[in-house]
C-alpha cells in the first residue's frame, strides 16, 4: 500500500488560545441548553394536575440537582480539554 504523509505544523500559542476560546463558547452553549431544559421542565411540572405543591417543589429540587450535575460535567470536560490544548 501507499503512504500519504501530511505535515501538520505545531499549533502556535495564539492558535491554542483561539481553540480554548472556542471550547469555552461551545461549553457555554451546552450550559444554556441545560438551563433551558430545566426551565421547560419546571414549567411542565407546574402544569400537572392533581399534584401537591410539595411534590412539585421536590421535583423542581431534583431537576436543579440534575442541572448542577450536568453543568459540573460540562465544566470539568472544558477544563480537561483546555489543558490538552495548552499542553505543548
Amino acid at each position: 500500500g501507499q503512504q500519504v504523509i501530511i505535515n501538520i505544523p505545531m499549533l502556535t500559542e495564539e492558535r491554542r488560545k483561539q481553540l480554548v476560546k472556542m471550547v469555552g463558547q461551545e461549553c457555554e452553549h451546552g450550559r444554556v441548553s441545560v438551563r433551558t431544559i430545566r426551565k421547560e421542565t419546571n414549567e411542565s411540572l407546574k402544569k400537572i394536575k392533581g399534584v401537591s405543591e410539595d411534590d412539585v417543589k421536590n421535583a423542581e429540587e431534583h431537576v436543579q440537582k440534575l442541572t448542577d450535575e450536568y453543568i459540573g460535567k460540562i465544566d470539568a470536560l472544558m477544563k480537561k480539554k483546555e489543558v490538552e490544548i495548552m499542553t505543548v
